[in-house]
């Protein structure tokens, strides 16, 4: 992430090559203000062409000594494909660092370069409508974006762009070569000149804000404390069946060393010194592998689309997680140490499995502390944040991972009622309940994490799609002409009817006040909880037709009577609504008009149709300014810069509906889960095996088929899975029930909306512990015949 984020210092080669400054000329009534927190302007008039600056009176602005190369980007048209284009001359020494030379040399006059994301090749000719063929010597890189599609010469023949006016996007300008830097104190006279100016020295003279707290930090210190005690209490669930095994197969060796007088302390130390050599190894590994990963993923990931600086090494959370990884590794380790110095010595040499005993206390501690956290998620689920229901759910978290040895031995009293192969596998499982309990837990903790992560994503989903609303009805095609001249919109009007033959067109109005000033009549409503402001749109008896989609008569007859026709419910009061007119340049107005309901098209559709009567009573003058027809523009379709060839003020939006779909990021989830909930239960499982190995032997003696002695591996695999998946199917449930509330709420009285992913917890609390169940019956259970002791 550090690699694809490119700061402006990164970028600035990028964009200014080796000059001092970059200056792009606005359009003519654009008002630039430039700050160094960022840049704002605002357009007016009708878009035409400014009266172009020369580069004479911009080396004037600049100071005596100023050089400039100007410059343009655009689109070249080649064929049915428009792909970027910069028209520059790469062979002066101001662009060295733009691009930079893969393959042949930069162009010269009816030459071109290419990017190698293009296509085209070396020897390759380029030809847009209406110019002469221009010959491809040259393959260049854009230092940070590999996946950028570009074509570079000196002469281009750019196609007109679509797009507004952005000093960041499209435009021509100068690159300059100024005799001093260029600083802030500059920028107010350049823009008044109309030029949008960025300088190589103003990055480092902007003023950076003095450090404050705010109590979002207190937030953010809270859910990185809480994802801090997941991850290490994953780690170590998952990692302490892992050491126990080595415990296990170490047992005697451990007792050996007791028998020739090492103490309690020196056993301790030796199992410790597993988990700080096997964490530390794995984190090193972890850490290595992951910086190369990043340094040599990012690149590729960029050619993707995209974009990559040069190589950075975030070293402190870097560090921070490799020293995490080394604790979690190293407390993995302590439950089995402590065990190490507890067994007994005569039982372990004599090769008699060792005595389990419970601590009474502990399930009253992990009762407590569930319904500590039960009622702490209560609490936080009236939270703004759902980082207060995650540490909440850690809370329960840990009170369950304490249960979860009363529950492994609760569960296997079930065990009587099971066929053979079953009854020894959970009888074994709850004779071990130190490390049947850990897997358990390692199962139940992921399984739990993602049945929230599901049903919260799966609500916010669902209130969003709940939540769409539009002021048109899907399929609508609308034409906007912002201010502008009568003559200017009679052209494209003119020519919108000419690009749309036979589609009927409905008119709408812009309102005016006296001194010739853009009003917007808006009212504000609540959907779905969200606050919503709508524009309340202008218009007759055609345009009611198409919002409604039919002929509605008594509408008809209150849009003709004066009545403003009203679609959001909420909206209307005593008969009226209540409108605030809004201008850039005008003081604000409040007023009501009478109203009436009516039903609109689509059911998510609001929104507002008022008479041109009410308007002009209340003091405004209306005129045509936007277009509405019922029409869905096909796939590749011009319309956009067709009407932009006429006014770059034209706006062109066509209603689609709601068109998001369920986040697919959320069965990656599910992937994770498989790593984590397979892998916890197969370790378990292999330390099971190995402290089943006199019983399986004394079964494969007394002639057990290999089918029974798969079945008996594969049901503590069964067991210990299914038991985490359904305890952690109750704790993601309320963890999920309680996000869904701050996930999907937005202010007092709004209620929550609660969906649940069915395939999705189905595939986890089922497919999860059958596939680990699956992986465990086709492991090796054949054992080669032993000797024992009676």
């Amino acid at each position: 992430m550090a690699t694809m984020t490119v700061t402006g210092r990164e970028g600035q080669v990028a964009e200014l090559g080796a000059a001092d400054a970059r200056l792009v000329p606005a359009p003519a009534g654009t008002v630039l203000r430039q700050e160094p927190n960022g840049a704002s302007w605002t357009t007016e008039g009708d878009g035409a062409a400014a009266s172009e600056l020369r580069a004479a009176e911009v080396a004037a602005l600049l100071g005596p000594g100023t050089r400039l190369i100007p410059f343009n980007t655009g689109v070249l048209q080649l064929g049915t494909e428009r792909v970027d284009a910069l028209e520059i001359d790469l062979r002066d020494p101001l662009t060295k660092g733009m691009l930079t030379l893969a393959e042949g040399r930069f162009p010269a006059a009816r030459e071109v370069a290419v990017t190698s994301a293009s296509g085209l090749r070396l020897g390759d000719l380029v030809q847009s409508p209406g110019a002469a063929p221009l010959t491809v010597v040259g393959v260049v890189e854009h230092p940070h974006r590999p996946s950028l599609r570009q074509v570079v010469g000196p002469d281009l023949s750019l196609a007109p762009s679509d797009q507004f006016w952005s000093p960041g996007e499209y435009g021509a300008g100068w690159l300059a070569d100024t005799p001093k830097p260029v600083v802030w104190a500059d920028v107010p006279a350049l823009n008044k000149a109309g030029l949008y100016v960025t300088s190589r020295a103003m990055i480092p003279d902007s003023p950076r804000a003095p450090a404050r707290f705010f109590p979002a930090e207190v937030q953010h210190t809270v859910g990185l404390g809480a994802m801090v005690v997941m991850v290490v209490l994953e780690t170590v669930l998952l990692a302490g069946p892992a050491f126990a095994v080595g415990l296990r197969r170490r047992r005697r060796e451990l007792a050996e060393i007791a028998a020739q007088g090492g103490s309690a302390r020196h056993l301790r130390t030796i199992v410790l010194a597993d988990g700080l050599v096997l964490g530390g190894a794995a984190t090193f590994m972890a850490t290595v592998l992951g910086i190369g990963a990043g340094a040599l993923g990012a690149p590729i990931v960029a050619r993707w689309g995209g974009q990559a600086g040069p190589v950075e090494v975030p070293w402190a959370p870097v560090l921070g997680v490799a020293a995490l990884g080394l604790i979690a590794g190293t407390v993995a380790a302590l439950v089995p140490a402590v065990q190490a110095a507890r067994q007994d010595t005569v039982s372990v040499l004599a090769g008699r499995a060792p005595a389990v005993a419970d601590r009474p206390g502990w399930p009253l501690a992990g009762g407590v502390l569930v319904l500590a956290g039960l009622a702490a998620t209560v609490v936080a689920r009236r939270q703004p944040d759902s980082l207060w229901v995650w540490s909440a759910a850690v809370l329960v978290m840990i009170g369950l991972v304490v249960l979860t040895p009363w529950l492994v031995r609760l569960t296997g009293r079930v065990a009587t009622r099971l066929r053979l192969p079953l009854r020894v596998s959970v009888r074994d499982a709850v004779r071990h309940r130190s490390r049947t309990a850990s897997a358990v837990a390692a199962v139940m903790a992921v399984t739990a994490t993602v049945v929230a992560v599901g049903i919260g994503t799966q609500s916010e989903y669902m209130d969003r799609r709940n939540a769409y609303t539009s002021a048109r009805p899907t399929g609508m095609l609308a034409i906007w002409g912002g201010t502008m001249a009568d003559g200017t919109w009679n052209k494209l009007r003119a020519e919108t009817a000419r690009r749309l033959p036979n589609v009927p067109l409905a008119a709408g109005y812009q309102a005016k006040d006296v001194e010739g000033r853009r009003y917007a009549l808006r009212y504000t409503v609540r959907w779905n909880g969200i606050r919503t402001r709508r524009t309340a749109a202008i218009g007759d008896q055609a345009l009611l037709r198409l919002l409604q989609g039919r002929h509605d008569p008594q509408a008809a007859a209150a849009l003709a009577s004066g009545k403003a026709v009203v679609f959001d419910a909420a909206a209307v009061h005593d008969g009226k609504l209540a409108l605030r007119a809004g201008s850039t340049s005008g003081p604000a107005r409040k007023l009501e008009v009478p109203a009436v309901l009516a039903t609109p098209a689509d059911e998510h559709q609001g929104g507002a149709l008022l008479p041109r009567t009410v308007v002009e009573q209340a003091g405004f003058a209306t005129a045509e300014r936007a277009l509405y027809a019922m029409y869905r523009p096909p796939a590749g379709s011009t319309l956009g810069r067709d009407l932009a060839k006429v006014t770059r003020r034209v706006t062109v939006a066509s209603e689609e509906g709601y068109r998001n779909v369920p986040d697919p990021g959320l069965w990656s989830w599910l992937v994770g889960a498989l790593v984590l909930v397979v892998g916890g239960t197969l370790a378990a499982t292999g330390l099971a095996a190995a402290d089943m190995r006199p019983e399986r032997s004394t079964m494969m003696a007394i002639g057990a088929p290999p089918g029974t002695l798969r079945m008996v591996v594969a049901g503590q695999a069964l067991y210990i899975s299914g038991l985490g998946a359904l305890v952690g199917l109750v704790a993601g449930t309320v963890t999920g029930v309680a996000l869904s509330r701050p996930m999907t709420t937005h202010g007092a009285g709004d209620p929550a909306t609660l969906a649940i992913p069915w395939p999705f917890v189905i595939a986890v609390v089922v497919g999860l512990p059958v596939l680990a169940t699956v992986a465990a019956l086709i492991t090796r259970t054949r054992l080669p015949l032993a000797r024992r002791l009676l």
